[in-house]
C-alpha cells in the first residue's frame, strides 16, 4: 500500500488502527510526503518517500489522502492498480482520467477515525475486483464503520453529513459551554460537564434501541425542565437551522469540495 500524503492527520487516522488490526503490514507501508511521518514512528518499517512517482512504482495499491486543492500537483499513471481516494468532491471520472485507472474505491471517513469512531461511507467503481473491496471494508473496518453506497452522488450528501465528524455536535456544545459560563458556571467545570453529557448522549443513542426522536419524545412528555428547554429551542427553528447548515454543506461538497 502506497499512500500519498501519508503524513496528515486523516493519513495517519486511518493507518495506525489498520496497522494494528493486522490490516497493513508495516513492512508492507510506504508513504509519500512533503514532511513529516504521520505519526508512524512505532512501526521503523514504514518506508517514508518524497517521490509519489516512486511511490506509484512500488505500490499495488495507492490511496490519495490530501487536499482536492493539491491533486493538480500530483501526475501519476497509476496502469490499472487499485486507487483509494478520501478527497472531498472529487468524483470517479476525474480520477480516473487524472491517474489512468477504473479500478477506484472513494470514501469519506472523518476525524473520529482515530477513535475507531468513523462513519465511512464508500463507493466502488465495476471495475473494483472482489479483492479490492475486501480489502477497502478491512481496511475501514479498523477505523470505525464502513458503509457501502450504491450511488456515488450518496457521498456528496455523507461529506456534508458525517464528514465533519465532530463539528456539528461541537458547535452545539460550545454554545451549551458558553451559556453555562454566562450562567456564573467556571469555565473549566462548564467545557467538563458539557463533554462529559455529550459522550453520555452519544453512547446512549449508540446503545439505546429508542431513536433520537423516541428520546426527545419520552423528554417531552415528563412537561420538566427538560421540556421547556426543548420547547424553547423548536420555537426558535434549531430544526431549521440544523437542516440549512446541512444544506449548505451538501451543496460546497456535490460542487466540488
Amino acid at each position: 500500500l502506497g499512500v500519498i500524503g501519508g503524513n496528515g492527520w486523516l493519513a495517519g487516522a486511518l493507518l495506525r488502527p489498520a496497522i494494528v488490526e493486522g490490516v497493513i503490514s508495516p513492512a508492507r507501508l510506504v508513504i509519500s510526503s512533503r514532511s513529516g511521518t504521520g505519526g508512524l514512528e512505532s512501526w521503523p518499517a514504514v518506508r517514508h518517500l518524497t517521490d509519489n512517482e516512486i511511490l506509484a512504482d512500488e505500490a499495488d495499491i495507492v490511496m490519495v489522502s490530501v487536499r482536492p486543492a493539491q491533486l493538480a500537483e500530483i501526475e501519476l499513471d497509476l496502469d490499472d492498480r487499485l486507487l483509494i481516494s478520501v478527497m472531498a468532491g472529487v468524483d470517479t471520472d476525474h480520477l480516473a482520467d487524472r491517474f489512468g485507472t477504473e479500478r477506484i474505491i472513494r470514501a469519506m471517513p472523518n476525524a473520529c477515525a482515530e477513535q475507531r469512531l468513523s462513519f465511512t461511507p464508500w463507493y466502488a467503481t465495476d471495475d473494483a475486483t472482489d479483492e479490492d473491496i475486501d480489502f477497502a471494508e478491512r481496511l475501514f473496518s479498523a477505523s470505525g464503520t464502513p458503509h457501502a453506497v450504491t450511488e456515488e452522488t450518496e457521498l456528496d450528501y455523507f461529506t456534508a453529513l458525517t464528514g465533519g465528524g465532530p463539528a456539528f455536535p461541537a458547535l452545539f456544545a460550545d454554545s451549551m459551554i458558553r451559556h453555562a459560563i454566562e450562567a456564573g458556571v467556571d469555565p473549566e467545570t462548564a467545557d467538563t460537564a458539557v463533554r462529559q453529557l455529550f459522550l453520555g448522549a452519544a453512547m446512549l443513542m449508540a446503545e439505546s434501541p429508542d431513536t433520537p426522536a423516541d428520546i426527545v419524545e419520552t423528554f417531552m412528555e415528563y412537561r420538566g425542565t427538560t421540556a421547556a428547554g426543548l420547547s424553547a429551542m423548536l420555537d426558535s427553528d434549531v430544526t431549521g437551522a440544523v437542516f440549512d447548515g446541512l444544506s449548505a454543506a451538501h451543496r460546497k461538497a456535490r460542487d466540488g469540495g
